[in-house]
């Protein structure tokens, strides 16, 4: 299995995109691929390698998406899939996409403005994403170019045996009784909460994934490109950022901070060594994998702040979709639709895509028992897109996250960004300056 192993700045990643797609729109196979592929009766001969890249290093490693790859072969006995997995996939994939080395399938870059899309990846049949809740992402002038591989929600994944050996009896309904648990936890010897600061990517959801939801406004980030000082204490970016510096300043999360253990932490909570993630609850299955027992993992909804009812996010995880290099994109179109819709792939980790469906995961259950307001997420804007881009903010990766949370100065930090953002929204980046 190949692997990314450098790792190029954003701005680079960003400059490598804008000469890419300044002379490559035409790039790609007219070849019509307008069929549903179960639908055609030739794709019973579908023969041939593809390669897929994912994020999800862990199911290779561990040979699930193998036996995906497997049931697939018993359809089409003359077909292949491989798969290569990207640690660093936010950034990475725009690398690998600049250079026409991203394989034939694999998940949409989030900060890829829609208007570009078509300039990448393939536009998918209307059969394909039928009954999908999410249909306005991952779209551009009436076509789509990537399906959903899950619906999510974030809160507090638990270990039950973990909160018994504390003395807690109570799940938290407000912040001042989160904080009140963490200290229990510590006092009995276990960490409180993994924040898993030095893997990095894991702390979007101290920044922008609590932001747009806390507020019950899914237009939230969407609305900052009409400020030049979003960042400010006393708002949501604020609160939100103070509750992670809280936990940090009173030694309520991990001591290794700058160490990336991201496995090792699903292995302690799975023991009970940890009490809490705060992450979405595709991470369940991966903790239960770990060696939990179903019975002894719980998820409730984050209490962000002292009211009696909170928000919880409604999203879509990534979105897979076919390269527009592809060299067999028949086959392509094959596997994402077998993926998504004939194996486990979703199900095991995510709520239903479809938003008919009811979801089996019997931690989800309890986490309605405390009756989060929902709030679905909706499709970032190109202008919200290209004013990150343009001001070398990654939202996707969580970097600038790990220097927030680190700061002295709190404030300075804001100020430094808003200046950025500033800048971003008269045009004026130094990036583009000749």
């Amino acid at each position: 299995m190949k692997r990314v192993k450098e790792h190029w700045p954003l701005h680079t990643v960003l400059l490598l995109l804008i000469l890419f797609t300044a002379g490559c729109y035409k790039t790609g196979s007219k070849q019509d691929l307008s069929a549903t592929p179960a639908a055609n009766n030739e794709q019973a001969s579908l023969s041939g390698s593809i390669l897929m890249l994912t994020n999800r290093i862990d199911l290779i490693e561990n040979g699930t998406m193998q036996g995906f790859a497997d049931q697939f072969n018993k359809k089409y006995p003359e077909a292949t899939v491989e798969f290569e997995g990207l640690s660093n996939y936010a950034t990475d994939i725009m690398v690998r996409l600049s250079t026409k080395d991203a394989g034939d399938v694999l998940l949409l870059p989030v900060n890829l403005p829609a208007k570009e899309l078509s300039y990448f990846f393939e536009p998918l049949s209307e059969e394909m994403s039928t009954d999908e809740r999410f249909k306005s992402f991952t779209a551009f002038d009436g076509k789509r170019y990537g399906l959903s591989t899950g619906t999510t929600t974030s809160g507090i994944i638990y270990n039950k045996k973990a909160f018994e050996q504390a003395g807690i009896t109570e799940i938290p309904q407000t912040l001042d009784d989160f904080y009140a648990i963490c200290a229990q936890l510590k006092q009995a010897g276990i960490i409180p909460l993994y924040m898993n600061y030095g893997a990095v990517w894991p702390l979007r959801e101290w920044g922008n994934n609590m932001v747009n939801y806390m507020t019950g406004d899914p237009e939230y980030l969407n609305e900052m490109v009409h400020t030049n000082n979003p960042w400010q204490q006393h708002n949501e970016w604020g609160r939100s950022l103070g509750i992670a510096r809280t936990l940090v300043a009173r030694g309520y999360v991990e001591d290794e901070l700058f160490s990336n253990n991201w496995e090792v932490s699903k292995t302690r909570l799975a023991k009970g060594e940890a009490g809490m993630y705060l992450s979405g609850n595709w991470t369940i299955r991966q903790v239960l994998d770990a060696g939990a027992a179903s019975k002894d993992i719980g998820f409730f909804p984050f209490p962000y702040d002292n009211g009696r009812t909170h928000h919880a996010p409604l999203n879509p995880d990534w979105f897979i979709g076919v390269s527009k290099f592809s060299k067999n994109k028949e086959l392509s179109m094959a596997w994402v639709n077998f993926l998504v819709k004939e194996t486990a792939y979703s199900a095991e980790s995510f709520l239903p895509v479809d938003g008919a469906s009811e979801p089996s995961m019997e931690q989800y259950t309890e986490f309605n028992s405390y009756h989060p307001e929902l709030v679905e997420a909706a499709v970032q804007t190109d202008a919200f897109i290209e004013m990150a881009n343009r001001s070398k903010l990654s939202f996707a990766t969580g970097d600038y996250i790990q220097e927030l949370i680190a700061a002295p100065d709190l404030q300075k930090s804001f100020d430094e960004l808003n200046d950025r953002w500033k800048e971003a929204r008269e045009g004026q980046s130094a990036s583009f300056q000749p």
